[in-house]
């Protein structure tokens, strides 16, 4: 579900050397860090402030999936929680569709809350005491809209995530998946141009959380919500995502598409997180691909063609019943590099190429 590129001015999220630093010298101690360039102990130990993000940067552009991904501590949740002011940054800037979030008094910031950023938490978040169907429509009842309207956007975000005839019930009676729809459908019926979710499947058992990914990705295309997903998984940021932010220490280490991180990941850190990644449906033939110019052989004149997008997976399947190599072919259809039989099996070990 890769996004195409664009220019800027498609960015819904921008994040600007954003600090968070929790204690009571926190101010003192961001001046400090910008001075004398301290350390995350160091700050610790001087003023007795723990860094929650260091320096955070990046842009997520309209209607990608971003996924910000790290072990427990990396400061993942914390910084997702400045994109709608849970949190109030000690530097930096915020903005969402062009607005400085931080400017925002304490009306605006509730108006964009409830209308430009919804958010999915892990709990999900449900009230106990009413139906699915009120807790879906719970966004649209603060706004002040009349009942019927209300039922029928509940409804129609019901029907979205496959619980048409669930919205009678009560939390309780629905099963650990299914309360995560709901709260799914809820983001949905508010109808935010942006979605915030911070490890929404986490809790849930492997078949249940993969049917869920599944789900939103279907559903995410097809609403084209801008989404910043949390999660301390790489397979999971790697099948949700069309860009991935790594953290670790509060500051982001390596953000790029899943297959630049996996192919060329920025530090032994990187490394080790996807070194047990398969590799096999995420490497496409335009990163393996060689200029033809570099190719040592004759080209047959019925060597097998492939598209630049073609998965490592499809170019092993073209290559085992073809002889020769294999030639990529540009959108135009135009020969553009070539693979050898060793380069895919480089790119099975190793994800690289002999480059």
């Amino acid at each position: 579900m890769p996004v195409s590129d664009s220019s800027t001015t498609d960015v819904m999220i921008e994040i600007q050397n954003v600090w968070k630093i929790f204690g009571a010298r926190a101010d003192e101690a961001m001046k400090a860090v910008k001075e004398q360039n301290l350390t995350k102990p160091e700050v610790l130990e001087k003023f007795d402030c723990v860094v929650g993000v260091a320096d955070a940067s990046f842009q997520v552009r309209a209607g990608e999936i971003f996924c910000v991904m790290g072990l427990s501590g990396s400061g993942k949740s914390t910084l997702v929680r400045h994109i709608n002011r849970l949190l109030e940054p000690t530097s930096g800037h915020i903005n969402v569709n062009g607005q400085d979030i931080t400017a925002l008094d304490r009306a605006g910031l509730a108006r964009m809350r409830n209308r430009t950023i919804a958010m999915v938490f892990q709990d999900f978040g449900l009230m106990p005491h009413r139906s699915v169907r009120e807790n879906v429509a719970m966004p649209l009842e603060i706004r002040g809209m009349s009942q019927n309207e209300r039922w029928r956007a509940a409804q129609d975000a019901l029907d979205l995530v496959e619980l048409s005839e669930w919205g009678d019930k009560f939390a309780h009676e629905l099963s650990g998946g299914m309360q995560q729809r709901v709260g799914l459908a809820r983001a949905i019926a508010a109808d935010a141009d942006v979605l915030l979710m911070d490890e929404p499947f986490s809790a849930l058992d492997p078949l249940i959380r993969r049917q869920l990914q599944d789900e939103f990705i279907t559903l995410a295309a097809k609403m084209g919500k801008t989404t910043v997903f949390i999660t301390h998984d790489l397979d999971e940021a790697v099948r949700v995502g069309d860009h991935i932010a790594i953290m670790r220490n509060g500051a982001i280490v390596q953000t790029g598409t899943p297959e630049d991180i996996i192919m060329h990941p920025a530090d032994d850190y990187v490394s080790e997180f996807v070194a047990g990644i398969s590799r096999i449906n995420l490497i496409r033939a335009h990163s393996l691909a060689k200029p033809l110019g570099d190719y040592a052989g004759t080209i047959p004149a019925d060597a097998r063609h492939m598209p630049e997008d073609a998965t490592l997976k499809q170019l092993i399947i073209a290559a085992a019943d073809h002889e020769g190599p294999l030639v990529i072919d540009g959108p135009a259809g135009r020969p553009i590099g070539i693979i050898s039989k060793d380069d895919l099996l480089n790119g099975v070990i190793l994800g690289t190429d002999n480059g």
